[in-house]
C-alpha cells in the first residue's frame, strides 16, 4: 500500500471516529434543550467557520443565499438527519442508534434508482434485504422502551441518503467550499424555523428556555468537531480515493460501541451484535460489488 493510501485511511478513520465523539456528547445532553435548537447551534458554528473561509477566498458576494432549490433540499435533508440522530441517541444505546444509521448506503442506493433513474443492480436489492434483517434484530429490544421512536435513526439515515443524492445532482454547480457553506447555512435557517415552530407548538420537550452555558458550549464544540470530521474525511478521500476509504466509516461504529459502553453502560447484547454484523456485511457487500463494477478486468 502506498504512503498516500495509508495517510488517507488514517485521515478518514480519524474523521469518522470524531463523529462518534460528537454523538456521545449529544447523548450526554439528553433532555437539556430541544433537539432542533441543539442542531441549530451546531450549524451556527459550522456556518460561521465556513463563511469566514468562503468570504476570504471568494469575496463577500459568495455568502449570499443560494437560488438553486436543490441547495435548499440538501440543507433541509441534512437538518432532518441531524434531528433524527439527536433524538435517536437520546432514547437508544449509542451503539445501536449508530448501527441503524449505517443503513444509509443501502437507502442511498435505492433512492438513486428511484430519484436519479440509475439502473438497479441485483446487489442493491440483495444488500437491502440483508441490511433490514439486521435492522430488525437491532431494533427488536428497543420497541419495548422507545416505541416508534426507534425509527429516529432511520430518519437520520434517510436524511443523509437524500443529502448524498442531492449532492450528486448539484455536482459542479459551485466550488466545494461554497457547496459546504450552502448546505450549512440552509440547514441553519431550516433548523431555526423548526426550533421556533416547536416552541410555539407547546409540545413537551420542544419548549425553549435559556440553557445552561455548558449546553451552548457543548453544542458549539459539536459544531466545530463535526466540521473538523468532515475535513478529515475529505482529506482522506483526496489522498486515497472514496472507494478506498469507504470501509473506514465502520470505525465510527466501533468508537460508538466503546464510548457507549464506557460512559453510559450500554453493553450490546448478542442479537444486537449479530444485527450490527449483518448491516455492516450488507454495506461491505454493496461497496465491494460497486468497486468490482468500476474496476475493469484485465486480460490474463
Amino acid at each position: 500500500m502506498q504512503h498516500s493510501d495509508r495517510a488517507g485511511l488514517l485521515y478518514a478513520l480519524a474523521g469518522f471516529c470524531t463523529l462518534s465523539i460528537g454523538d456521545a456528547i449529544i447523548k450526554g445532553m439528553a433532555g437539556q434543550w430541544p433537539a432542533p435548537a441543539m442542531a441549530a447551534t451546531r450549524y451556527l458554528v459550522g456556518t460561521a467557520l465556513l463563511a469566514v473561509l468562503l468570504g476570504s477566498r471568494q469575496g463577500i458576494g459568495a455568502l449570499r443565499l443560494p437560488a438553486d432549490r436543490l441547495q435548499w433540499v440538501r440543507g433541509i435533508a441534512i437538518s432532518l438527519s441531524a434531528i433524527g440522530m439527536f433524538l435517536a441517541v437520546w432514547i437508544m444505546p449509542l451503539s445501536e442508534a449508530t448501527t441503524i444509521a449505517f443503513t444509509q448506503p443501502i437507502i442511498t442506493a435505492v433512492l438513486a434508482t428511484v430519484l436519479l433513474g440509475e439502473r438497479a443492480r441485483s446487489s442493491t436489492w440483495i444488500a437491502t434485504l440483508i441490511a433490514f434483517v439486521g435492522v430488525f434484530l437491532v431494533l427488536r429490544p428497543n420497541f419495548e422502551t422507545a416505541g416508534w421512536g426507534v425509527l429516529f435513526p432511520l430518519m437520520g439515515a434517510t436524511g443523509m441518503a437524500v443529502t448524498i443524492i442531492a449532492n450528486r445532482a448539484v455536482t459542479g454547480r459551485a466550488t466545494v467550499l461554497a457547496m459546504q457553506y450552502y448546505m450549512s447555512v440552509t440547514a441553519l435557517i431550516f433548523l431555526a424555523c423548526v426550533t421556533v415552530a416547536g416552541h410555539l407548538s407547546g409540545v413537551e420537550g420542544f419548549g425553549l428556555t435559556w440553557p445552561h452555558w455548558s449546553v451552548l458550549a457543548r453544542c458549539a464544540f459539536i459544531g466545530f468537531s463535526a466540521t473538523l470530521a468532515q475535513w478529515l474525511i475529505f482529506m482522506g478521500t483526496v489522498k486515497a480515493g472514496a472507494g478506498t476509504v469507504a470501509p473506514m466509516t465502520y470505525g465510527q461504529l466501533l468508537m460508538a460501541v466503546a464510548l457507549g459502553w464506557t460512559f453510559f453502560g450500554d453493553r450490546p447484547d448478542a442479537l444486537a451484535l449479530l444485527g450490527a454484523a449483518i448491516i455492516i456485511g450488507a454495506g461491505l457487500y454493496l461497496w465491494h460489488s460497486g468497486r468490482n463494477k468500476r474496476v475493469p478486468k484485465t486480460a490474463s
